[in-house]
């Protein structure tokens, strides 16, 4: 077996196609759309290039096939806000063999050493952790649009390795075809009739308006996040690009207090649940396969991106009004009958108890490890700082 950097057309689309091989036997996995995986690497379509850089590699067998891949990045304006310099590795695909897979992370390890790094976390993305974040240990059912799916054999090859839990991501599902809790629905009521709060949901016609409160909503209640790096416009409008065909303009909501943005949710259908016809082809054919598939509604969950409220209007009901006015969408779209609520990480105990208030189940849980280079320094555990559960009293302080 023997590594090689992926950088020739046809070493990309192996690493597109490995695998192929490891899921040949798994109806759960949902392969995403090349596109997306090739945009991950493309200096002219990731901004994080702008600050920072990547590598991909490919595991070759003795025939010179391809049996498994990874990646590594540097994020710099994230890189040193650690204990140590800590890099990121992630796209990793590996067949069921311990000697491979420890190629394969040695290569990630080696590449970002070479440049500084003395840990590195994984498996992450390249980019914002909406997308491709986490790994699956718990709950291995056919995966939400951007979400982590990989074999349950992984995570005895990361931990074997010496990757440590840096912090657990919980997802939950709602049954929309059940009542929420009564008591619930009464907070929500009240806050929806609040003098001076509004809600109004999403739309084309004023995206521009809405990108400037997102960014607003989200630079205020983000800051006491581990490492936060302030939102740009030109993501958010790139985002929402890509979303555009899929996305609903009554499914993502924002909140107001007089004119003041404080709060937003934002969900997507499931568009997954057309993708997995299409192994990771838009071609024209699958274009207009798509345009069937969404007019037949096969679309019938939603996923929770994002959700959050500005410290000054936390735990104050707001996401409660939020939920008053979807609930009337949501009625109107029989089809839809369940969201996902989509990842909460253990540092969060406001947004996980929020997920308990409106009687949402377990669905899956992804784990971002941390490997530390420096063996002595591994027996240090590190986890991710905890958000304060009331940072108004941060904001004020």
């Amino acid at each position: 077996m023997y590594t090689v950097e992926v950088k020739s057309d046809k070493e990309k689309r192996q690493f597109l196609d490995v695998v192929d091989e490891i899921y040949k036997n798994d109806d759960a996995y949902v392969r995403p759309l090349d596109i997306m995986i090739e945009e991950v690497f493309d200096p002219e379509a990731n901004d994080f290039f702008q600050h920072g850089n990547a590598v991909r590699f490919l595991l070759m067998n003795d025939d010179n096939k391809p049996i498994g891949r990874v990646a590594a990045f540097i994020n710099e304006k994230k890189a040193y806000g650690f204990q140590q310099p800590t890099g990121g590795m992630g796209f990793f695909e590996c067949i069921n063999d311990k000697d491979a897979a420890f190629m394969l992370f040695d290569a990630a390890k080696n590449w970002l050493s070479e440049r500084g790094m003395e840990a590195m976390d994984g498996p992450i993305n390249f980019g914002e952790n909406d997308n491709f974040w986490g790994l699956l240990v718990e709950g291995f059912t056919q995966p939400a649009f951007g979400m982590q799916y990989n074999p349950p054999y992984y995570k005895d090859f990361f931990e074997a390795y010496g990757f440590e839990n840096y912090f657990e991501q919980v997802t939950n599902h709602l049954d929309l075809q059940k009542p929420f809790p009564e008591r619930f629905w009464k907070i929500a009521g009240w806050v929806g009739r609040k003098p001076g709060y509004h809600f109004r949901h999403f739309t084309w016609q004023e995206s521009e308006k809405f990108i400037q409160d997102f960014i607003e909503i989200y630079n205020d209640a983000w800051q006491f996040h581990e490492n936060f790096t302030p939102m740009k416009a030109d993501t958010l409008r790139k985002s929402l690009k890509e979303a555009k065909d899929f996305m609903d303009e009554e499914l993502i909501w924002f909140a107001y207090y007089e004119d003041t943005p404080i709060g937003f949710f934002v969900q997507f259908p499931d568009v997954n649940q057309i993708l997995k016809h299409f192994h990771g082809k838009m071609n024209f054919v699958n274009k207009l396969r798509f345009v069937y598939l969404k007019w037949r509604k096969v679309m019938t969950r939603t996923r929770v991106v994002i959700m959050g409220i500005r410290p000054r209007w936390q735990r104050n009901g707001i996401e409660s009004g939020i939920f008053w006015h979807l609930r009337k969408v949501v009625s109107k779209k029989p089809w839809i009958k369940e969201m996902e609520l989509s990842w909460v990480g253990d540092f969060n105990p406001k947004m996980r108890a929020l997920h308990d208030s409106v009687g949402a189940v377990f669905g899956k849980k992804h784990i971002t490890y941390r490997y530390l280079f420096d063996e002595e320094k591994r027996r240090e555990k590190q986890r991710a700082s905890a958000i304060p559960l009331d940072t108004r009293e941060q904001v004020n302080s």
